[in-house]
């Protein structure tokens, strides 16, 4: 019974995985917000930006459940190139989304920890690129969202798309309840 369950488990994760990794949820996926295409007219939250057209760099530092700012201000069509650094001891995420978008993330980042890819302060690469099977992967590869292990620093070029209620947060389980979300306001 016990090797049934876990096969049950194990598959379970896998389905969901796929559900989310090819862009099912609620119009976004983990690797790439709204698809960035066609989906983006139903929420326009924009879309990977081309770092020949920054407009201006924000840096963003990533604490133990909090970020700095906590708040930025962008104007539609702007395309922001965003350095930022993680301060704290464990892993965090920096991800551009709706409310909605961070709460569906939240179930695939928690399979992450429970499949070992994010122990506290360390984030293992090496099971990020595990084949769950059918060439799926929990790779972290959403052009709108960073994985950060302590002490790691990355950039993220994004042109920002009509106003709507932004935010970015950490979607790594417990974070984003414990307040690490800043808000993203429309000039």
């Amino acid at each position: 019974m016990r090797n049934a369950c876990s096969w049950f488990v194990s598959k379970t994760a896998f389905v969901v995985f796929s559900f989310v990794s090819t862009g099912v949820w609620a119009g976004a996926s983990h690797d790439g917000h709204e698809g960035h295409s066609s989906a983006q007219a139903q929420m326009p939250i924009g879309q990977q930006g081309k770092a020949g057209e920054v407009t201006r760099t924000i840096e963003v530092d990533l604490f133990d459940n909090y970020f700095e700012p906590e708040q930025i201000a962008v104007s539609a069509g702007e395309t922001i190139r965003f350095k930022l650094n993680n301060e704290g001891a464990l892993v965090h995420e920096f991800s551009l989304g709706t409310p909605a978008m961070h709460e569906a993330s939240q179930d695939m980042m928690k399979m992450m920890v429970d499949h070992g890819v994010i122990q506290g302060g360390t984030l293992n690469r090496e099971r990020m690129a595990m084949d769950m099977g059918n060439g799926h992967t929990m790779a972290h590869d959403d052009p709108g969202s960073v994985l950060l292990a302590p002490g790691e620093t990355a950039e993220l070029v994004w042109q920002f798309g009509q106003p709507t209620t932004l935010e970015f947060a950490c979607n790594v389980p417990g974070h984003y309840q414990a307040g690490m979300v800043g808000d993203v306001e429309f000039k």
